[in-house]
């Protein structure tokens, strides 16, 4: 199994997708968690049939501001049963980074982001992070 299956699974056991790959909250979903910062989902994108992109984040409030801390673009590959960092976003450290720039791929930066998302998501869980529409927040809904 490869890192890209198994950040899915890891997604999987957070329940943010289930076991095809289809998201499990409709536009944008806060899980709260008692002494963590929430973690913010949202829907960003359906790029294809067989694609979607979600951002994930933590936040803090500084001066007013809402900080990224940190904020991920993950790519989501349903048939596949496999998931790809995109971007990353660390505000506190003024720091953005994108795997795909036009029609050039960072082939480094593409393995440390999908290992970075690997550990994130594994502290993740560890920390008892799971989506559950009974104890978090949904917003931004579309009627």
């Amino acid at each position: 199994m490869n890192i890209y299956e198994r950040n899915f699974n890891r997604l999987v056991k957070l329940n943010i997708i289930n076991q095809e790959g289809a998201l499990q909250f409709k536009e944008a979903f806060k899980i709260q968690n008692k002494g963590y910062m929430d973690l913010n989902l949202d829907l960003l994108r359906c790029e294809n049939k067989d694609s979607y992109v979600i951002a994930m984040a933590h936040n803090y409030e500084q001066h007013g501001d809402t900080m990224c801390d940190p904020d991920m673009e993950i790519k989501i590959f349903p048939k596949n049963k496999m998931i790809e960092a995109l971007t990353f976003q660390q505000d506190n450290f003024n720091i953005y980074q994108e795997v795909y720039q036009g029609d050039k791929v960072n082939l480094q930066l593409k393995k440390e982001l999908n290992s970075f998302l690997e550990l994130w998501l594994k502290n993740l869980i560890d920390q008892g992070f799971k989506l559950d529409s009974d104890k978090g927040e949904y917003w931004g809904l579309r009627a």
